[in-house]
């Protein structure tokens, strides 16, 4: 038992510095960060979806640790909220499960963490990330102001008859202001979610995978009770100062969160049409390009709103195959 237990570990260090070596990577090559810090999640998602929890601890540790060392304690903490706990924490959900009969189900059958509420931590985990993230950069009014400021003088540089009006710069910063920490978390939301996709795929194609693997389209949907977060958000945005800023973060996380879940029931609600690919490649395109077809998703993400339970036959029992289970 021993020995297993210092495999696991060992597997899990060796994905830690994989994990490591690629934000490091990430600092470096500036024009990849986005890309590189988001593949950092992948190890420990793998390993964490495939050794379970030990293993995925063990990476998390081992990475933060070679962050501080090679960086600093304050860039290994970073790293750590924004990347490597949410993916251990994702994981380790992915892996719970419990006896259907306890839901009022069959028997034979095992219930997995339901794929909205994971989605709901992700959503969560990643607006905790950024808020204090802003909070150690000092991020706010000034900060944007010095960026907007600095981007207006090169502007200025390179084309002299450019005329920038004062009041429009002014608009420019409120705007920046509550914009960024929602764009940001809005596209790390997404990030993290295909990177856990993708690690579910390698996991169960390798045999490894304690979850079963799920159907994505009918199962990704929002938890019930992410409206009344979302809606705090927005209505935060109103009160100004940081209590704006939080809540555009909100706004923006949980936004990701219905627009995966908006997307997961197009796809969904297209199986079988012969117009389903060019329809769907279109939706992606236009959501990429425009502002109003990604709201619509979002709307529709909005409007359907329930858990999706994931059931398994369990070791003694025999049963059908995999199934999910609406609650």
């Amino acid at each position: 038992m021993t020995k297993l237990n210092s495999k696991t570990l060992l597997i899990g260090a060796l994905a830690g510095l994989t994990a490591a070596l690629l934000v490091l990577g990430a600092s470096v090559q500036l024009s990849f960060s986005a890309v590189l810090y988001a593949a950092s999640a992948l190890p420990i998602l793998l390993v964490g979806l495939g050794w379970g929890n030990a293993a995925a601890i063990s990476a998390v540790v081992t990475a933060g640790v070679l962050g501080a060392v090679a960086i600093s304690p304050t860039f290994a903490l970073m790293m750590t909220l924004v990347t490597l706990l949410p993916a251990g924490w994702i994981s380790h959900l992915a892996n719970l499960a419990r006896p259907a009969a306890e839901l009022g189900g069959p028997d034979n059958l095992m219930a997995w963490y339901p794929l909205s509420d994971i989605l709901l931590h992700l959503c969560g985990l990643v607006t905790l990330a950024v808020i204090v993230t802003g909070f150690m950069i000092g991020y706010g009014p000034d900060l944007v102001s010095q960026m907007v400021d600095t981007l207006f003088t090169s502007f200025a540089q390179q084309q002299p008859e450019l005329n920038i009006d004062a009041a429009a710069a002014a608009q420019t910063k409120s705007l920046l202001v509550l914009m960024l920490p929602a764009i940001q978390g809005s596209m790390w939301v997404v990030l993290l979610f295909a990177a856990y996709y993708i690690a579910t795929r390698i996991v169960n194609a390798s045999g490894r995978a304690l979850r079963p693997r799920e159907d994505i389209p009918s199962a990704l949907r929002m938890n019930r009770n992410s409206i009344f977060i979302f809606l705090a958000g927005m209505a935060a945005t109103f009160f100004g100062g940081v209590p704006a800023m939080i809540g555009a973060t909100v706004v923006g996380t949980f936004g990701a969160g219905f627009l995966l879940s908006g997307f997961a029931s197009l796809h969904f609600r297209t199986r079988g049409k012969d117009w389903r690919l060019p329809a769907l490649i279109l939706c992606y395109l236009a959501s990429l390009l425009l502002m109003l077809p990604a709201f619509f998703i979002l709307v529709v993400g909005l409007s359907d709103t329930r858990k999706a339970i994931a059931l398994t036959p369990n070791k003694d029992g025999d049963a059908p195959k995999p199934t999910d289970s609406n609650i």
